[in-house]
């Protein structure tokens, strides 16, 4: 089930978080419940996929930096299309609230980074710590007839 994050879901969203093998935390006290607060409640929004009450992927989209802020399928959950979906729902939503164009930064040879490819993001350079730079536009992500 798909609905979006509310504050009381931020305790499993960190589990989720720390769980995954690739774009691992440093140190998982960098971002903090705080943090997630305020991208869900003022930033922006998110989603999380739920199963037995249980949060097995979250998606997080920043309005005011526009970019993604977090985008993550627990491993025990991978390869069932949940990233997908989470991804759709929330490009949808940020398209809705604006046309302005939405980044991302990903660790180069990752999944992830095969994962945007596959959907149709454009690498427009590095980010950070080498991270590789993706970017979708509104023309891209909702074609105009």
């Amino acid at each position: 089930m798909l609905r979006e994050a509310r504050v009381g879901d931020i305790p499993q969203i960190q589990i989720v978080r720390n769980a995954v093998k690739e774009n691992a935390l440093s140190n998982p006290d960098l971002v903090t419940d705080q943090d997630c607060a305020d991208f869900i409640t003022q930033r922006g929004k998110g989603w999380i996929c739920e199963m037995e009450h249980q949060v097995v992927g979250f998606s997080i989209v920043d309005l005011v930096d526009h970019n993604i802020w977090a985008l993550f399928v627990h491993p025990d959950f991978d390869k069932r299309g949940i990233g997908k979906q989470l991804h759709d729902i929330m490009l949808d939503w940020y398209f809705n609230q604006t046309q302005q164009s939405v980044w991302l930064g990903t660790a180069p040879g990752t999944r992830a980074e095969a994962f945007y490819r596959r959907a149709g993001w454009k690498e427009i350079g590095l980010h950070g710590k080498g991270e590789i730079k993706f970017e979708m536009t509104f023309e891209k992500w909702k074609p105009l007839p």
